[in-house]
């Protein structure tokens, strides 16, 4: 196989773009590297792209490992022939690969292998000869073969066991396994029953029927899951009729000869004992990665946005995490997210100290000059809210609240992450100062919970950890490269995903600047242990020092073109203190007036670093989150009972799944609102429409208070569709 082009061929890009990218890759560059400063030599491919070239390109390189191992296996056995190097070759996938070297795969004891050790395989050939007619007959020539030493004890036994051979053998073949397998997509369906006479949710399963091809990919997972608690058994079904025609045509050439019953019957044998099992165990592994593969997909997708929400900056927050019989915790943080203030009140049931714990918040708001309160959506949320807001209305007070996800909270504060960063506090005070921070920056709290916590997928825990791990890392990487992290202020969960920085380099990050002080500048970090050239090659570009005399310090311009960015300012008359009092608005207009391909010849780079360059220079330090919709904040209750049919409301998307999307409109239970309301048009998937964190306008359908259940649609109010 040539890898580069399939690659090319797949991802619709040049063979040069692909052939340039994957000697980057293989130079060890990062992904989020890669996608920032090699635009000149990938055609500018995004982070997305790139990933799913390095993915692919890992799983081709797989499959070319594969076909290799089996050429040597099969040249071992002195049976490798220029016809199966061919085939090998030609082969897509692993599971063709396998297919043609199941023949010379060393067989576990079957029912073929026993009556090769029987001395059957000549009578299995002469079948197989399917002439016109035998002399002596079959029946006679098998009685040949009895041997009771052997334990063949009649013609019928010795008849079976060519039988079973003829069986192993068509099932061995590579060519009927692929067009069985693509028969069986193609006709086959997925039947479902319940095993249970009890109602659960997986009742609209309990009898179900669907075309393999058709069957959608959450469908896929949620049976998958039912079968896996013991609610459903699932089979594949196809018309025997349809696959056992085929193997007829294959393999009996003469239908008039005497061993074409025998045939028929060792056919049907193979098929129903082990082709059509072997095939449903397949399609079955394949559908369920294909849907893994979709809800990874989903998954990343939500959690991108969810990280690169817009942060509320400059405010001072209260977190407030609720509960009942160990009270609120209470933290109050100030606009660096440091902690100036804690607490707890026990406003709720069972001691409903409610004066109480309004003068304690009255105290926290007042004193620190609160500008929002962050109140966790779990235990005891609703009637926190209830709280907050009416203790708001008699305050007068211009303090807002906002309701904000804790998924994931209670796992950071149990953590030796928390441990370490809060050794004074609590679990539950930890947990208050995460709800409060996230509220802040959601990307530099939210890094430090395992993304599998934070509760923006569909069906996660049923995924490949490894390929769920693999896949979420690389979407916070992408989103902490693409704002970028102050370096005398980042944690060192926040540096650990930063290109060419790990773990271990992190902590001795932060262990250099808390013996040393701030860093003055970026080069400063090669004197941190274990960060050479090629890390600070990686990193350095997404790394900000506000402080540093060097103003390119603190934007995203590399190292690597500070020459060229010096240039341009020379170029058209500019001081780096036009650059630092925001005095670049003319830049641009220069740029082009003179010609940009003029420009970035004259200084020596390509038009995408020079476009770059021109951006960080026109707001330096710029965060790419700050276009994006600030968080809705509130200052009255919104209750279940209260929403009406039509009533039109503004809300913030907190998932998004295959069938719909999750809003929240202020009160404790996210509406839906399913596909098929997303818009006044098709809508193929609802990631087309929205995403996470998206601030939207719906319009409430019905409301089933008893289930608590909200259906809400977007269709014919303006959303920026």
């Amino acid at each position: 196989m040539d890898i580069i082009l399939t690659l090319a061929q797949e991802l619709n890009l040049t063979r040069d773009q692909v052939e340039k990218t994957v000697a980057l890759i293989d130079e060890g560059n990062t992904i989020p590297f890669i996608a920032r400063y090699r635009k000149e030599v990938t055609g500018s491919l995004d982070d997305t792209v790139l990933r799913t070239l390095e993915d692919r390109l890992t799983f081709l390189r797989n499959i070319e490992k594969r076909k290799q191992e089996v050429k040597d296996l099969i040249d071992a056995q002195g049976k490798l022939t220029d016809e199966l190097i061919v085939a090998i070759d030609n082969a897509r996938t692993i599971t063709e690969v396998d297919d043609i070297y199941r023949p010379y795969r060393p067989h576990r004891k079957t029912r073929a292998s026993v009556a090769r050790e029987k001395g059957l395989e000549p009578l299995a050939e002469l079948l197989m000869k399917q002439e016109n007619s035998y002399e002596p007959s079959i029946e006679e020539t098998a009685a040949q073969y009895i041997d009771e030493e052997k334990g063949v004890a009649s013609a019928e036994e010795a008849l079976q066991g060519a039988c079973d051979i003829i069986a192993e053998d068509v099932s061995d073949s590579a060519d009927y396994r692929k067009f069985l397998r693509a028969m069986t997509f193609e006709h086959g369906l997925m039947s479902v029953r319940k095993t249970k006479d009890e109602d659960s949710v997986y009742a609209q399963y309990y009898e179900f029927d669907e075309a393999l091809k058709k069957i959608l990919p959450h469908r896929v997972l949620a049976i998958n899951r039912g079968e896996k608690e013991e609610y459903l058994k699932v089979s594949i079904t196809i018309s025997e009729d349809i696959p056992l025609q085929y193997l007829f045509q294959q393999v009996i050439t003469n239908p008039k000869s005497p061993a074409r019953p025998y045939l028929e019957a060792a056919i049907t044998d193979g098929y129903d004992r082990l082709i059509a099992p072997s095939i449903e165990r397949e399609i079955r592994n394949d559908l369920s990665d294909n849907a893994g593969e979709g809800a990874i997909k989903l998954f990343a997708d939500n959690l991108s946005h969810l990280l690169m929400q817009s942060p509320l900056k400059g405010k001072v927050v209260l977190g407030f995490d609720p509960g009942y019989g160990h009270g609120c915790k209470l933290a109050v943080v100030d606009p660096t997210g440091k902690v100036l203030d804690t607490g707890v009140i026990y406003p709720h049931k069972p001691q409903e100290q409610t004066e109480r714990s309004k003068a304690i918040m009255r105290s926290l708001i007042l004193r620190h000059h609160v500008d929002v309160i962050s109140i966790g959506n779990g235990t005891a949320s609703k009637e926190s809210e209830i709280f907050v807001a009416n203790l708001l209305k008699e305050m007068q007070t211009d303090c807002k609240y906002i309701m904000v996800s804790e998924a994931g909270a209670s796992v950071y504060s149990a953590s030796k992450l928390a441990a370490d960063e809060f050794p004074e506090y609590d679990v539950m005070q930890r947990s208050a100062v995460s709800i409060a921070r996230r509220l802040q920056d959601p990307l530099a709290e939210l890094v430090k919970i395992d993304p599998k916590s934070i509760g923006v997928g569909q069906y996660q825990h049923d995924m490949k950890p490894a390929r769920l791990d693999a896949a979420l890392t690389g979407v916070v990487e992408d989103c902490v490269n693409a704002v970028g992290v102050d370096l005398n202020t980042a944690s060192h969960s926040l540096l650990s995903y930063i290109s060419g920085i790990n773990a271990t380099t992190a902590r001795n990050i932060v262990k250099y600047r808390e013996e040393n002080g701030a860093f003055k500048n970026r080069a400063q970090i090669l004197k941190v242990p274990k960060i050479g050239s090629k890390a600070y090659e990686q990193c350095a570009g997404f790394l900000r020092v506000s402080g540093s005399n060097e103003i390119l310090d603190n934007t995203g311009v590399h190292p690597e073109s500070y020459a060229a960015a010096h240039g341009l300012l020379s170029m058209f008359s500019y001081s780096e203190d036009d650059v630092r009092k925001g005095n670049m608005g003319e830049l641009r207009a220069k740029v082009i007036r003179t010609g940009k391909a003029k420009v970035a010849k004259d200084l020596a780079i390509g038009e995408p670093t020079l476009e770059d360059i021109v951006k960080e220079l026109e707001k330096p330090g710029r965060d790419v989150r700050d276009t994006l919709p600030p968080p809705i904040l509130r200052d009255d209750i919104l209750e279940l009972s209260d929403l009406k049919p039509d009533m039109e409301l503004t809300g913030t998307v907190r998932n998004v799944i295959d069938f719909g999307a999750f809003v929240d409109i202020g009160v404790h239970q996210d509406g839906l609102v399913h596909i098929s309301q997303l818009a006044d048009k098709f809508v193929k998937h609802p990631s087309e429409v929205v995403s996470v964190g998206d601030v939207v306008k719906v319009r409430v359908l019905s409301v089933d208070v008893a289930k608590k259940r909200i259906a809400l649609s977007m269709k014919g109010l303006k959303n920026g569709q």
